[in-house]
């Protein structure tokens, strides 16, 4: 077997993008996800595909927030966690089932709550389309804990 893959720099950020058969990888951590900014980032996924944007989590107790939209129609999605890049797929779980969203018909926000240090992986898949490509606009962010030490009592 032979894998090919591509590297192109993502138009938006410094991060790369990598191509592996049929999808598309954007890893991401805590760190640059917390420089996000307010704005949104795209993702073009073509027919017959599906692309991922793994995250790196080191730290317990973040969450994990995502607000996503598409055009022109519907797209699947999915949330999965490994504990490192070596764990064998059959052992990584899903967090939230593949769900085909009318996220062209509304913006879809949800958020995972970090429970163990591994990759979080966001899953936005569109094998289900024989011909039509989709866009889908994205926006992440990590909250912290707010951690209350009493020392603003009296």
């Amino acid at each position: 077997m032979i894998i090919v893959s591509v590297t192109i720099l993502d138009s938006i950020s410094s991060n790369y993008c990598i191509f592996l058969h049929n999808r598309i990888k954007l890893p991401l951590t805590v760190e640059e996800i917390l420089n996000f900014g307010e704005g949104n980032r795209e993702l073009f996924i073509k027919s017959s595909t599906y692309s991922i944007i793994p995250i790196t989590v080191t730290e317990m107790g973040l969450t994990i927030s995502w607000v996503f939209s598409s055009d022109p129609k519907s797209i699947s999605f999915s949330v999965v966690y490994q504990e490192s890049e070596d764990t064998p797929l059959d052992q990584c779980k899903v967090l939230i089932p593949m769900t085909r969203c009318n996220s062209h018909k509304e913006t879809i926000r949800g958020q995972v709550k970090v429970r163990n240090s591994g990759i979080y992986t966001l899953i936005f898949d569109n094998t289900f389309s024989r011909f039509i490509s989709k866009r889908v606009f994205y926006h992440l962010t990590i909250e912290r804990p707010v951690i209350y030490d009493g020392s603003d009592f009296p």
